[in-house]
């Protein structure tokens, strides 16, 4: 599919299905599993639910479960769904390996690990915190993604690979953050405890680390490996451990 035509965001279910019909008769063995995982269903939130149920469930009384909590969520917040389309879209357009939305949605985890925090955290806010913490741990334990119910996340939001990601609790990740894997993010050992803000448009290359009461600001891009104990502000880029500036739009100090 043309990238212009996922940008546009129309008809996005429409476009899922017309990649799933054509994967399934370009492929019968693949395409009983298509049809299972897309073509059965009525629209996205559905389809969405029954994949996370599938990937965190261990059997079919968890996989169930999982798919009825994803289905409540997504039925108290529609604006879940509208994140989890815009978390897609972001795969496929910024992706240079991906132009189309059925892989990424049938394959990627850290795309399924992140519309299962979504559910996590909406069972949270609605005074829901075991099954909030259920969904974390399955998350952890089957895709190696752990991010805390009481994080918060904006959308268009791309977990790259994904596996080592750790994103704790009350931590802010604003919209068009990539994340790179092996990342965490979360509160130093100091009192009083205070976790990291993310800036919209925000590069985390993988094996960073991100601790503490500090602000990545807007558009910066923390290099593989950095440790970020310090604030980054807007457009530059941190490397290194400690890290340290550079590529800054404006002087700046050093972290």
């Amino acid at each position: 599919m043309a990238k212009a035509a996922i940008m546009a965001g129309d008809g996005l279910w429409q476009a899922i299905r017309g990649e799933a019909q054509r994967a399934a008769a370009a492929d019968p063995v693949f395409g009983k599993a298509v049809a299972d995982a897309i073509l059965v269903h009525d629209d996205f939130a559905a389809a969405l639910a029954d994949l996370i149920g599938r990937r965190l469930g261990g059997g079919a009384p968890e996989r169930a479960r999982f798919t009825a909590f994803s289905s409540d969520a997504f039925r108290g917040e529609t604006d879940l769904i509208a994140a989890a389309a815009r978390d897609l879209r972001a795969i496929a357009i910024h992706d240079p390996a991906i132009a189309d939305l059925l892989p990424p949605l049938l394959h990627f985890k850290g795309y399924v690990a992140l519309q299962a925090w979504r559910v996590s955290n909406w069972l949270c806010r609605h005074d829901h915190r075991d099954a909030a913490l259920l969904f974390q741990n399955e998350a952890s334990n089957v895709l190696q993604v752990s991010i805390h119910p009481a994080a918060h996340i904006g959308s268009s939001v791309y977990l790259d690979h994904a596996t080592g990601i750790v994103i704790g609790a009350n931590v802010v990740i604003g919209d068009e953050v990539t994340i790179l894997q092996n990342v965490s993010i979360g509160r130093d050992g100091e009192l009083p405890t205070r976790s990291p803000r993310i800036g919209r448009g925000v590069f985390i290359g993988a094996g960073a680390t991100i601790l503490g009461d500090i602000g990545i600001g807007d558009f910066a891009k923390i290099g593989a490996g950095t440790v970020v104990t310090s604030d980054v502000p807007g457009g530059c880029t941190a490397v290194g451990n400690p890290a340290r500036l550079t590529n800054c739009p404006e002087p700046a100090s050093a972290a």
